[in-house]
């Protein structure tokens, strides 16, 4: 029996040693998000199933309510990476941000109109248009759709900030706006309340640079093996959300606060569409940002798409043979 208890205690002794030295050697860091939606599964499923942490990292997850407040909090440094990809314009104003992934190269919002005011594109002139604020990538994506359509944004049509999705939604069954949008995890619901789809943006064939992973060329010169272990994990979940259905659904579930079966597998189907394995950013996508941007910042002439991006992580991964490990590890 004595025998037994000094066993028992030795395995103790060994369990809670190693969860000091785990501990210790996670490099804790805080990670932003823009958006409660699909968009972000792959971050969502990486601190859920653990990949953070097998990279090293002990992620605090933090939601930032909008695009605009999540550049916002990237070029103020905290947190240090950011799921966001609208770069382009804190770019061109001095902050020295970057993207080193993307996961979305033309823009996933769908437009809904509220029955009655709006049934195509075109009869959106005089009619007031929601976007979570300006500077956003909503406000992006409308910008896009009005000049493919022959829309002026100043004289056609009223853009209305109204916050996130929840807001938008309340605007719209208000009728403070006749027309938004809404990403796929939001779609559903649209259409659940009555709203009628006009457009998906993903149609129009504009390749945009839309969400990323970003952070600073500042934190990466100081902390580059963070980066790099932050975008392993981002990687993987990628890899993983392609044949984990159940437990993406669960994330998706916890993270979107629903249990609502419609935009659960809308969700994961419209994810497995449009997302790329190899997440590297569209550099014609963020030359097109550029030179919308023209016209307000007469900087974004002579910039280049290089200066918005760090590809030397997706690089060294792909020398490596991370994808390659990938590709045989998530068959």
């Amino acid at each position: 029996m004595k025998l037994f208890w000094t066993a028992l205690a030795s395995v103790f002794v060994v369990f809670f040693s190693w969860q000091a030295t785990e501990s210790q050697t996670l490099t804790k860091i805080r990670i932003g998000y823009p958006s409660i939606s699909s968009r972000q599964a792959q971050l969502w499923i990486a601190k859920d199933e653990g990949l953070f942490r097998k990279y090293g990292l002990d992620v605090e997850l933090i939601f930032l309510r909008g695009g605009q407040v999540a550049v916002q909090a990237l070029a103020s440094g905290d947190p240090p990476l950011v799921t966001v990809g609208n770069v382009i314009l804190a770019n061109l104003q001095g902050y020295d941000n970057v993207l080193v992934a993307s996961v979305e190269n033309s823009y996933d919002q769908i437009v809904f109109a509220r029955p009655g005011t709006v049934n195509r594109v075109e009869q959106l002139k005089g009619k007031r248009f929601g976007i979570s604020g300006f500077g956003t990538a909503t406000h992006n994506a409308a910008m896009i759709l009005f000049k493919k359509f022959n829309l002026d944004p100043a004289k056609d049509v009223a853009l209305i900030a109204t916050g996130p999705a929840p807001e938008r939604l309340a605007a719209m069954q208000t009728g403070k706006v006749d027309a938004t949008f809404f990403n796929p995890s939001e779609a559903p619901l649209a259409a659940k309340a009555g709203f009628v789809e006009i457009i998906q943006m993903a149609d129009l064939g504009v390749e945009v640079q839309g969400s990323g992973l970003a952070t600073s060329r500042p934190f990466i010169r100081a902390h580059r093996e963070t980066v790099k272990a932050a975008l392993k994990a981002y990687i993987e979940g990628i890899y993983f959300i392609f044949v984990n259905k159940a437990a993406t659904e669960k994330s998706l579930a916890k993270y979107m606060r629903t249990n609502d079966r419609d935009v659960l597998e809308y969700s994961y189907r419209h994810y497995l569409k449009r997302t790329p394995k190899k997440p590297y950013p569209t550099m014609k996508g963020i030359q097109y940002m550029l030179e919308m941007a023209a016209a307000q910042l007469p900087q974004a002439k002579s910039a280049r798409p290089e200066q918005c991006v760090d590809l030397s992580f997706l690089q060294e991964l792909e020398t490596e043979g991370f994808f390659t490990e990938m590709d045989k590890k998530y068959r």
